[in-house]
């Protein structure tokens, strides 16, 4: 990873790679106490309209995090390998909360705002149904990592694409979330962009999570990597701002020093985990607010 690091731009397909073969291989290796998982569970007609639930037999009325992967809009799953990104709700099962891995649909097949409406969703199912797996329905916290947390953001921020009323969430987390729609000509995902967001860049600015931010009162926890793809540190303090002069009131950040784009969310679970403690800590004290 320190040898990435300095370099993740110059090959982010590449050293993604890297990373995750890397995370997967320790993963296996860690001890890891025993959560049960129910898999592959319909929350809409279409086959990725699918998640998994991870959960220990303990759990009752526990806090709910929901987990949206990233892949450009274009590609990814849940399961990008055996370990990697369940790694993610499985870390919050294993702390005694119930943790949801979902999978959407992507573009250019399915478009703006197709990814909101997906996670808005999966939240409707977590409302119906997590009480079965000791969740608590009134304490969902929403989960997005680079275009999964595109998806989170505008279901959160944006009224326009919600298909109905308030977000039914407690609170939002961050990962390295793409909040601006932008094309940039270093911006490796560009394409991806283009293919979700529409080829109007007029557009561009009113489909942003970022252009929406201010409206919102939910709680928000926004973390970014050191080494990231471009522009996604830059949006994320960009919202970090934006919350801080609506909400005259700053919201918890992290930058996480040695992470790249994708080890941030890969470390879940690999014995020396930096933002999952940090998360369970906002989520505690949200849900002591309430």
């Amino acid at each position: 990873m320190a040898a990435i690091g300095p370099r993740w731009a110059s090959d982010i397909v590449g050293h993604s790679r890297q990373t995750i073969e890397a995370y997967s291989s320790l993963l296996r290796e860690t001890p890891r106490p025993v959560v049960q998982t129910a898999r592959e569970l319909a929350y809409g007609p279409d086959p990725r309209q699918r998640l998994d639930v991870y959960h220990s037999s303990e759990a009752f009325g526990q806090p709910i995090v929901i987990f949206v992967h990233g892949g450009a809009f274009i590609r990814g799953q849940k399961d990008v390998t055996a370990e990697v990104y369940g790694n993610v709700p499985r870390y919050f099962a294993e702390h005694g909360l119930v943790g949801i891995n979902v999978e959407y649909r992507l573009a250019p097949e399915f478009a703006f705002p197709s990814g909101a409406h997906d996670v808005e969703a999966a939240v409707r199912w977590a409302r119906a149904h997590a009480g079965a797996y000791g969740g608590d329905p009134r304490r969902i916290f929403l989960m997005g990592h680079s275009a999964g947390g595109t998806h989170a953001a505008s279901y959160v921020f944006d009224a326009s694409v919600r298909l109905a009323g308030s977000p039914d969430v407690a609170g939002l987390v961050l990962v390295s979330a793409r909040l601006r729609a932008d094309v940039l000509p270093d911006n490796p995902n560009a394409s991806g962009v283009r293919a979700y967001f529409g080829d109007d860049p007029a557009l561009y600015e009113s489909r942003s999570p970022l252009a929406h931010a201010a409206e919102s009162d939910l709680p928000v926890f926004i973390a970014i990597a050191e080494f990231e793809n471009p522009y996604l540190d830059v949006y994320g303090a960009e919202l970090f701002y934006r919350l801080s002069v609506a909400r005259r009131r700053s919201p918890p950040f992290m930058r996480l020093v040695a992470h790249n784009h994708t080890s941030v969310v890969a470390h879940f679970g690999a014995g020396h985990e930096v933002l999952g403690p940090a998360i369970l800590d906002f989520i505690a004290k949200e849900v002591s607010r309430r």
